[in-house]
């Protein structure tokens, strides 16, 4: 395990390079960025992306990964890779179907297709095909729950996400025992919205001993509004000193409450999948890392309003992304407009130009 006294609160050292805190890694699922090249991502100044584990060894493979010479040559991201496990989508395809598989309480049993050969998934595969692919930080494979499930469901869940958790701890140290530059390894917090569950599974995984802790479960309540108090009861679960990473959450205000909170690293889909639905984030004038805590601190952008058609200003004058230093307003809208593939390209840019000067103002 890398050593803990090296990190700090305001930087994450990772053996591919080290990550300012708080920070924001944009979901590359499949191994890239929708609508988005490497080259962008990279312009946004953004350190890092996060792939799923799961996913990937489903389609191309780890070994076919591994056999070009791992995921930042498969995929041309010189950055640190975080790699969730999969076992959050695995779950919900389950819930969604339950002819589709299991959790057994040894190992995961998938299925989509009838007659197709099922998919066993371990804990010890979790972290085998992980370090295969070359991912810089893995996630430990834990048992989701959904917010409406009763307590002996989340009581399962913590009792699994813990003995899961220490099968990849052992395996991780016994596949890493020779490696000279190791990666990190991150551990899950369940619990669902019982408090001292949370904080059961938080003392049992730093107990066995993580480079960071991540939250698990679903943020959000059943009348759809985030819930803080679960958020909270697990960033305090999560021991001190490590980062601790809210995992599938990225608004904006929400992104500010979970800094506050101790929450120093996110992901979500939000600035590629808006881009590509003609929505744009932008700062209002002059805000700065303390209006942001204030609240109200930007504005949705929509690209295709009719009050665009002959604006010759930038979205945001004060963005220097791709798409505000060079191009107008009513062309970003004649590209919508027109289905070029450009406008997805030049708003995903701008969104996640966005998110990295909203880490930077939160870090200021």
């Amino acid at each position: 395990m890398n050593d803990i006294n090296e990190r700090s609160r305001k930087t994450l050292i990772t053996r591919r390079a080290a990550v300012p805190l708080p920070a924001f890694f944009p979901d590359a699922t499949y191994g890239a960025l929708r609508g988005c090249p490497v080259e962008d991502h990279q312009r946004a100044e953004l350190r890092g992306v996060v792939m799923n584990a799961y996913h990937l060894s489903a389609k191309p493979g780890a070994k076919v990964i591994k056999a070009v010479g791992g995921l930042h040559a498969f995929t041309a991201f010189d950055c640190p890779i975080l790699t969730d496990s999969g076992g959050f989508q695995l779950y919900s395809l389950i819930r969604e179907n339950p002819a589709y598989g299991e959790i057994r309480d040894n190992e995961i049993i998938f299925r989509p297709d009838m007659g197709a050969e099922k998919f066993i998934y371990t804990p010890e595969k979790c972290i085998q095909s992980q370090l295969r692919m070359g991912s810089d930080i893995l996630m430990a494979l834990d048992v989701c729950t959904s917010p409406d499930d009763d307590w002996q469901a989340q009581r399962r869940s913590v009792d699994l996400t813990i003995r899961w958790a220490a099968r990849c701890k052992k395996q991780f140290e016994q596949l890493t025992a020779n490696m000279k530059d190791k990666p990190l390894l991150f551990g899950i917090v369940q619990g669902g919205a019982d408090r001292a569950l949370r904080m059961e599974c938080g003392q049992a995984l730093a107990e066995i001993g993580f480079d960071g802790y991540g939250f698990g479960g679903w943020p959000l309540g059943q009348d759809g509004k985030i819930r803080l108090d679960v958020l909270r009861w697990a960033a305090e679960a999560m021991p001190e000193g490590f980062v601790k990473y809210a995992m599938g959450l990225g608004r904006p205000e929400e992104i500010v409450e979970l800094v506050d909170m101790g929450y120093s690293l996110f992901d979500c889909v939000i600035p590629t999948r808006e881009a590509r639905h003609q929505r744009l984030y932008v700062f209002k004038k002059g805000v700065n890392a303390a209006a942001v805590r204030r609240g109200g601190f930007y504005s949705h952008y929509y690209a295709v309003d009719d009050s665009h058609a002959a604006q010759s200003g930038p979205v945001d004058p004060d963005c220097d992304c791709a798409l505000c230093e060079n191009y107008s307003r009513a062309y970003l809208r004649h590209l919508f407009r027109t289905g070029d593939a450009q406008a997805h390209r030049l708003a995903t840019a701008h969104n996640l130009r966005f998110y990295a000067r909203l880490m930077e103002m939160l870090g200021e």
